[in-house]
């Protein structure tokens, strides 16, 4: 059935889920500024996983769109990141009972749009409110659709990144007379530049944290992947599609780095994010997300996307979307005004890359005040550089996709083991998966 008539039944969400709703952390929160005087306006539910730094500029944002008109205010209610989200979300979608509109990372719509969880967006009234295709740049926009509907709509793109200390990274001779990192354009060229960055730092060349973070090691890893100008195919039902040799290059890539002088050879996140913020190395390997702590810190540097060292150009990224969760009946009138908020934040997404993320709106990014932007304007065009997940209903941010890959890598890069062994444990994983049915699949759980 389309998903206007169709609720998932209480075992596809159980299926689904993989958490009970009691571990939960939810806080709904009072509509926003403007609400409480603007009777007339009606109130637009909105959720989102979004905390710390990114939940303050977000608030920020939604106390902007409420000021600038009268004719709705917004509820916004915050789950704790992760599954605890995406559980919670999928049992208001289940049963036509959800918010007006909510906030997904991108990779994850595959995987609920069989079962009906979301509602498709409707392109037409987003032209009419200036949102369209030519407003974003094409990676983001096509990864909103999924069987030629439009079910997500980007507001951002949060690439994994190089973080630089300039003061180091001028001392060890790799910047250029502009002040940037200067470009490499292979393995050798770049495990020599974090040689030279170590040289000059307290601590080591690069800062890396992968102990327990699955995220963190597939983020790297597919980077250097893609890079070969190559992605993962997950057909399914069959087996996981991916070049062996390039892969292999890549792993052991990162077993070079890690060798204990370029980079600490056993570091989590927390012990990579504290050694180059108080400047004990020259480079650090995570999100745009963690621009806020670096300024926080106190320390020179800058950004970049991460170099290209197999020829084609390309960046792990997720986004923050825009949905629309299954509703049974749909007030149209809320419905929108649902279209006319989402707009309105996309307009005014400026404020948005304070947080690291680069907007997805392209009038925001093309504009001189952010080209004026820094570190920010300086890896913007990794927007047009994405590589997202595999397209696989298991999948995505907060999956256990990246947990098997975690399972599977992290001796290899801790001992320096045979990288041939870490991706066969990975593809054995991975085919496992693909030979499970999507939960959410209406034709498969009944």
């Amino acid at each position: 059935m389309p998903p206007s008539s169709f609720d998932v039944s209480r075992r596809q969400f159980l299926s689904l889920g993989g958490l009970a709703a009691a571990s939960l952390a939810l806080a709904s929160c009072a509509p926003t500024a403007g609400g409480a005087f603007a009777t007339s306006a009606r109130e637009l539910q909105f959720w989102h996983l979004l905390s710390g730094g990114d939940g303050i500029t977000m608030s920020g944002l939604l106390d902007e769109a409420v000021a600038a008109q009268s004719d709705y205010t917004i509820r916004p209610t915050v789950l704790s990141w992760g599954e605890p989200y995406y559980t919670k979300l999928a049992m208001a979608a289940s049963g036509g009972r959800a918010p007006d509109v909510a906030v997904m990372h991108a990779t994850r719509a595959l995987g609920w749009t069989p079962g009906g969880l979301l509602d498709e967006w409707d392109l037409d009234r987003l032209a009419d409110l200036g949102v369209t295709q030519d407003t974003f740049s094409a990676p983001l926009w096509e990864k909103g659709q999924v069987d030629g509907k439009h079910m997500s709509i980007a507001l951002d793109a949060h690439p994994f990144v190089l973080f630089y200390n300039t003061d180091i990274c001028g001392e060890a001779g790799v910047l250029d007379a502009d002040g940037r990192l200067k470009k490499v354009s292979s393995p050798r060229e770049f495990l020599e530049m974090v040689a030279a960055v170590a040289e000059a730092s307290e601590g080591h060349g690069l800062s890396y944290g992968y102990l327990g973070d699955g995220a963190q090691m597939w983020r790297l890893f597919y980077t250097l992947y893609t890079q070969h100008g190559l992605e993962m195919e997950l057909p399914e039902g069959g087996s996981a599609v991916i070049d062996r040799a390039a892969a292999i290059e890549s792993l052991e890539l990162m077993q070079q780095l890690l060798d204990g002088t370029l980079a600490d050879a056993q570091s989590d996140a927390g012990t990579a994010i504290a050694e180059f913020s108080t400047g004990k190395s020259g480079m650090f390997l995570s999100g745009v997300w963690e621009l806020r702590t670096m300024e926080a810190a106190g320390i020179p540097f800058d950004m970049t996307t991460i170099p290209t060292l197999f020829g084609t150009p390309s960046v792990f990224a997720d986004s923050h979307s825009f949905v629309l969760p299954h509703q049974s009946a749909p007030d149209e009138e809320k419905r929108d005004l649902t279209y006319r908020f989402v707009a309105d934040l996309l307009k005014n997404s400026f404020d948005w890359a304070s947080a690291g993320h680069i907007p997805a709106y392209l009038p925001i990014t093309e504009s001189p005040d952010y080209a004026n932007l820094v570190p920010q304007a300086h890896y913007a065009e990794a927007a047009e550089l994405v590589r997202y997940d595999p397209p696989a209903w298991f999948t995505g941010s907060a999956s256990n996709f990246q947990g098997d890959f975690a399972g599977a890598v992290q001796p290899a890069l801790m001992t320096g083991a045979p990288a041939e062994t870490a991706l066969d444990r990975f593809l054995a994983a991975v085919d496992t998966r693909l030979r499970q049915p999507n939960p959410a699949d209406p034709q498969v759980v009944s």
